[in-house]
């Protein structure tokens, strides 16, 4: 196997690792393959992640450094998981890769190489809430009354008519005849409002979660020297989930693996995120854009019992795979057979599950051994009534993300401005926490101490207790007002200290 990649082996000695014991037949011919395109197709429970953990434990284990790997999991959770992982069985910590997601790769680049793609060395991040708001005020710049005929999309599907296109590749006509026919007579419309967003966030020196892809594939295309230097770097690019990678990702993975030493690991039956611009076609065509791909298969489901799989296989069994096909094998022991039971609608579905509960429970089973599984929150409401009506106690597991809470997100607020005074969406939130200060009486704020800062070329941290603004603070909100510059003063002058 030739794995020399003209870099001096690594005088880190890693534990000796038992591959053959560690692994079944397909998940060891996965790991120990010869560098060069790889596609590996996994079904559900078949143990990806398991997979090319070990595979970049192999890797190192053959004197790979390891700032030579790019690891591109699906999620922040599966990367965190991959790298601890990777620590157990080599050693080597995971701030010696680099490894996570599309998004946290792209920010770590621009972060490095903002200048290279016209973006401020200090830019700031737009959550999903807070590009809709920038989104909504460059709408009203244009067009005042855009938003008040009910026909016309709001800021959340704008949005997402944006989005789609910049994730698929596509202009924006493109995708509204596409994806979004029912606003075709506003291709124009969108089209300026497309740009009179890019120009606002440019002036607010804010991105928002596609402009770290977008950016980044701009940096590789327009900087040869600096994705050279990344080409001749990354040896090994790994890749999760690889069939919910959209067009624009697919692009960067290409770009980035130009050596053709990727490994691409994923389930064409597995494809959930095309709504979001996602192409299982990216893994059926990926041994065309690389020329001698191996492909393997790992068709062991350690998830599931036989019944489910049959189940499974059968729904799957009909669609085009293209040579692609593959059917999964259950490694636990027989259980029962499930059954699909079809509802006239979601109130008689909650009514046939909380039925289902009660009869369990009247056969002694514990309620912590049971869990009700549904697609998406919106779906959870009629359950959570018919559960309330029978008086069955429930508990839901899954909430709020933890910078997606408010506190969070205020506290983060004083941070990011402190950072990046022409956050305005950080500015909006912190103003519009205080006694009489709307949104509009924030926005005014902003762009008056805008205005003084640069008038007088002075910080706008420091112009935020100048008289001429104090004055436009609503008198109810002066006392507030003052503590939060305080606050904000005494962060910009910790940051400036590097303390």
């Amino acid at each position: 196997m030739d794995f020399d990649l003209s870099q001096p082996k690594t005088a880190f000695e890693i534990p000796p690792i038992d591959f053959r014991e560690d692994l079944n037949d397909e998940q060891y011919a996965a790991v120990t393959a010869e560098p060069g395109p790889l596609l590996i197709l996994a079904g559900a429970g078949s143990g990806k992640t398991r997979t090319l953990t070990y595979r970049v434990a192999y890797l190192l284990s053959k004197g790979v450094d390891p700032k030579d790997i790019l690891l591109l999991p699906f999620t922040n959770k599966a990367a965190k998981e991959m790298l601890s992982r990777v620590e157990d069985l080599t050693g080597y910590e995971p701030r010696r890769f680099w490894g996570g997601t599309f998004h946290s790769i792209g920010h770590r680049l621009l972060r490095i190489h903002s200048e290279a793609v016209g973006l401020a060395k200090n830019f700031t991040i737009l959550d999903a809430g807070e590009a809709e708001t920038v989104l909504k005020h460059a709408v009203e710049a244009v067009d005042k009354t855009f938003f008040k005929n009910k026909t016309h999309p709001k800021p959340g599907p704008l949005s997402s008519i944006i989005s789609m296109a910049r994730n698929t590749c596509s202009s924006i006509e493109e995708t509204i005849v596409h994806y979004y026919p029912q606003h075709h007579e506003l291709i124009e419309n969108v089209q300026s409002f497309a740009k009179a967003y890019e120009s606002r966030k440019q002036e607010q020196k804010v991105v928002d979660y596609d402009d770290l892809l977008t950016n980044w594939l701009k940096l590789m295309d327009t900087s040869p020297e600096i994705r050279e230097y990344y080409n001749q770097r990354f040896k090994h690019t790994l890749v999760d989930e690889y069939q919910d990678t959209n067009t624009l990702q697919a692009k960067i993975v290409e770009i980035m693996g130009a050596n053709h030493q990727i490994m691409a690991v994923g389930d064409d039956a597995q494809c959930i995120y095309s709504w979001r611009g996602a192409n299982y076609e990216n893994i059926i065509t990926f041994p065309d854009r690389h020329p001698d791909t191996r492909i393997l298969r790992i068709e062991t489901n350690y998830r599931s019992t036989p019944e489910i799989l049959t189940l499974a296989n059968s729904v799957i069994q009909n669609r085009e795979t293209r040579g692609f096909d593959k059917e999964l094998r259950a490694f636990k022991p027989s259980s029962q057979v499930p059954y699909v039971v079809q509802a006239m609608d979601g109130k008689e579905q909650a009514q046939f599950v909380i039925t289902r509960i009660q009869g369990l429970l009247e056969e002694g089973r514990d309620p912590k051994e049971i869990a009700i599984l549904y697609r998406a929150h919106y779906q959870a409401l009629d359950m959570q009534m018919e559960l309330s009506r029978a008086g069955i106690a429930y508990q839901i597991t899954s909430g709020v993300r933890f910078f997606e809470q408010a506190h969070i997100k205020d506290m983060v607020a004083h941070l990011r401005l402190v950072y990046n005074s022409s956050d305005a969406p950080s500015f909006m939130r912190l103003a519009t926490l205080l006694p009489k200060i709307g949104e509009k009486s924030a926005q005014k704020l902003f762009a008056l101490a805008k205005e003084t800062a640069e008038n007088s070329q002075r910080d706008f941290i420091d112009i935020l207790n100048d008289p001429k603004v104090v004055a436009k603070v609503p008198a109810p909100a002066r006392d507030d007002w003052e503590s939060l510059v305080l606050s904000l003063q005494d962060m910009k002058q910790t940051n400036d200290s590097g303390t």
